[in-house]
């Protein structure tokens, strides 16, 4: 945490959203960019104004408002369903509540609306409300896996239970942005800059990957042309 603190500097957290429109914009964000979703999002909040408003809309309509976000007929009814099922339960779209309730038993809540997984729980908790919770992103489920800070076939709903535990409440909030500004800009997918990551002296897949550069430098410098003197 040090180290990545030194490197992309101190993390605050500060409330994104209140916990419901945070349930519609995250469950957006599933399996498309981040600029996209947000266009999504911004788009919903400009036609229906509230959540209120939103969750009367008709499927197809919101599956119109959304169609930037990708998915959107796969979104459009989980987000309809999940704004129907709190109205229900809950009476409003007032989920303030869930900041009173232990880590386990707010998780264990958002997870039975339609759409909401673990990663979606974790988000709404920690972004809207400030809790502890450990949302798991494709990078840091890379980035954890090549630290070795997870094993190597630990899906990404597994590693929310065991990287949640292993950072200290009051570091989880950063201890995410870093893992995916790191896995962003230097522990990429397809090829990791092993030799500018603060975090390479001890990570268990620098050296595979090492390897697999220097491999790959040696077949290229075969593969070149050998130049040959011109004739006299």
């Amino acid at each position: 945490m040090e180290l990545l603190r030194q490197e992309y500097g101190p993390v605050e957290w500060a409330p994104r959203h209140d916990p419901a429109r945070e349930l519609v914009a995250t469950i957006l964000s599933q399996h498309t960019s981040d600029i996209n979703s947000g266009r999504a999002f911004d788009n919903l909040m400009e036609i229906y104004g509230s959540v209120d408003a939103l969750s009367e809309a008709p499927v197809a309509d919101i599956e119109a408002a959304i169609r930037l976000a990708g998915l959107a007929r796969v979104k459009a009814p989980r987000i309809k369903a999940a704004l129907e099922q709190v109205m229900e339960e809950v009476g409003s779209f007032d989920l303030s509540f869930l900041g009173e309730m232990p880590l386990a038993d707010a998780k264990a809540w958002l997870k039975n609306l339609p759409g909401v997984g673990p990663k979606t729980a974790a988000i709404i908790l920690s972004f809207s409300l400030g809790m502890p919770a450990m949302p798991v992103d494709t990078h840091i489920h890379r980035v954890a896996k090549r630290l070795g800070l997870i094993g190597p076939k630990v899906s990404a709903d597994k590693a929310h239970d065991i990287l949640e535990p292993m950072v200290i409440p009051e570091d989880i909030f950063a201890f995410h942005v870093y893992l995916i500004q790191h896995g962003r800009q230097v522990c990429r997918a397809p090829n990791p800059s092993c030799d500018k990551c603060v975090l390479s002296w001890g990570c268990r897949s620098r050296r595979h990957f090492q390897s697999r550069a220097g491999a790959k430098a040696k077949k290229k410098q075969k593969s070149k042309p050998t130049s040959r003197s011109a004739p006299n």
